[in-house]
């Protein structure tokens, strides 16, 4: 007979037999599972390292057709504006000339200097000497300075009229201090006093040279005029 404690034994071996056996069936789907799961893990990397891949390819094909619209649009445009240009002729705009006015020259008034020669006889007489007066300016001294030039006629001889204003000088001098002296201020200022001073000073001057015949001093002119 068989000893129990030799049974015992057996069957304790038996049970952990048992055991091994589940414990590797246990272990060996543990395996599966972890392979399953790292074959799933692979799987999804992969899945989203082609996804990444699919949406940067995406992201590159639109720049890309982007980009070529730009570029074809500018070629488009310039194109456009070269034709344009070859298509319709630039004409200048004109600018308008500024007309110049017409200048028109003024005659020249007769020169307060008379010149030395002239070719119809007449003849100037220059040697009479300045000549100053007060004026009739009450409660002030203020002087006149004039300075005369004669124009005389070419039927006075001007040899003979030479010698006749050279004697008459004194008296030509002493009748233009009278009346220099009886003039005011506003009587020798603007134009028309001026020529009315001219016009008195030739009858005054033709009066004393030429009592008693015709007039040969033509005209008077002043070559200086000044008041102080």
């Amino acid at each position: 007979m068989a000893d129990p404690e030799d049974k015992k034994k057996a069957k304790e071996a038996q049970k952990a037999e048992k055991l091994a056996k589940k414990q590797a069936k246990k272990n060996k789907k543990l395996t599966k599972e972890e392979d399953k799961n790292t074959d799933d893990t692979a799987n999804e990397n992969e899945a989203q390292k082609s996804d990444k891949e699919t949406s940067g390819s995406g992201i590159l094909q639109w720049i890309i057709m982007a980009v070529v619209v730009f570029v074809c649009a500018g070629a488009g445009f310039g194109l456009g504006r070269l034709f344009a240009g070859y298509g319709e002729p630039q004409i200048p705009e004109s600018t308008p000339q500024e007309t110049e006015p017409a200048v028109t020259t003024p005659p020249k008034k007769p020169s307060a200097k008379a010149p030395a020669e002239n070719s119809k006889g007449i003849w100037y007489y220059n040697d009479l000497e300045p000549v100053a007066a007060n004026l009739n300016v009450p409660n002030a001294t203020r002087y006149v300075r004039a300075t005369l030039t004669l124009e005389l006629s070419s039927e006075l001889d001007e040899v003979k009229g030479r010698k006749l204003l050279d004697a008459k000088t004194p008296a030509l001098k002493n009748r233009l201090t009278l009346y220099l002296a009886s003039l005011s201020i506003e009587d020798c200022t603007g134009t028309k006093n001026l020529m009315r001073i001219r016009s008195e000073i030739l009858d005054a001057f033709n009066q004393e040279l030429f009592p008693d015949s015709k007039p040969q001093i033509r005209k008077i002119y002043l070559k200086e005029f000044v008041i102080q």
